[in-house]
C-alpha cells in the first residue's frame, strides 16, 4: 500500500442523501475538508439499497446524513440497520427551494435534472456546518 492510499483509507468520506419519491439526492464531504459536493441521483427503487451499499464500499463511506421531514421519520427509519453504518438524520426544510435558487444563481440548465444532487449537498453541508 502506498502512502497516498494509507492516507485516503483514513479519511472518513460522508454521504448525503435527500430522498424524493421517484429520485435520491446524493453529496459527498470527506471529514477533513468538510466541504460537500453534489455527488449524483439514484431511483427510489427495489434496487435503492444496493445501489447505496455499492456507493457505501466504492467511495469509503462512514457515515450517512439523511435530510428528513416530519412525515419521511417512519419511512427511513431503518436505513441505518439496511446499510449496517452510521446514520444521522438532518432537517431538509426548504432544501429543495434552496437547492433550485442556487442553480439558477450559477446559470445551470435542467435544473429538475439537478435539484436532487443539489438539495444533498445542501443537507450535508448544513449537517457538516453545525458540527463543526
Amino acid at each position: 500500500m502506498s502512502i497516498h492510499q494509507s492516507k485516503k483509507a483514513n479519511i472518513s468520506h460522508i454521504l448525503g442523501v435527500d430522498f424524493g419519491k421517484a429520485k435520491i439526492g446524493l453529496a459527498i464531504a470527506d471529514s477533513e475538508t468538510r466541504i460537500a459536493f453534489s455527488y449524483g441521483v439514484l431511483k427510489n427503487d427495489k434496487d435503492l439499497t444496493k445501489n447505496l451499499k455499492n456507493i457505501i464500499e466504492k467511495e469509503g463511506i462512514g457515515k450517512v446524513i439523511v435530510g428528513i421531514t416530519d412525515v419521511e421519520t417512519r419511512l427511513i427509519a431503518s436505513l441505518q440497520e439496511k446499510l449496517d453504518i452510521p446514520v444521522e438524520f438532518q432537517s431538509e426544510i426548504f432544501s429543495t427551494r434552496e437547492a433550485e435558487r442556487n442553480l439558477i444563481e450559477k446559470g445551470a440548465k435542467k435544473i429538475k435534472r439537478l435539484d436532487d444532487q443539489e438539495a444533498a449537498r445542501i443537507i450535508l453541508q448544513s449537517w457538516l456546518d453545525k458540527k463543526g
